[in-house]
């Protein structure tokens, strides 16, 4: 993060929102990971395909439910790729200017990665 940034109250409670729904997620994870590794007393009860039909919709709900999910906040954010290039402070050749510049441009470069890091995920 650049250094002439301070952090808002505002912008740490969204951060810590978020973290909190990440370790949801991660809970989450876990009990589906949980969930998949019982699924192999179905082979070894003799009914392996059992535990392949189960493997398959797991994995298939899985990876249209997150596809689902990264297309969306890839399309909202695209969305915003305009409005958000209008926020660029001006550096107008002041050099006191230059760090809170070339902060915004790495940020906005930033994005637009994860964003086609996204894509390629969504499109997988």
């Amino acid at each position: 993060m650049d250094q002439t940034h301070a952090i808002t109250e505002a912008e740490r409670e969204a951060r810590g929102r978020i973290a909190r729904h990440i370790q949801e997620l991660h809970r989450l994870h876990l009990a589906l990971a949980e969930e998949s590794r019982a699924l192999k007393r179905f082979t070894t009860e003799g009914q392996a395909a059992v535990e392949i039909a189960l493997a398959t919709e797991l994995l298939e709900q899985y990876l249209g439910a997150s596809g689902g999910f990264l297309e969306n906040m890839r399309g909202r954010f695209e969305a915003r790729l305009a409005l958000l290039r209008r926020g660029e402070p001006s550096f107008g050749g002041r050099p006191e200017q230059a760090p809170e510049h070339g902060g915004f441009w790495l940020g906005f470069s930033r994005l637009c990665a994860v964003l086609r890091r996204a894509a390629r995920h969504a499109d997988g």
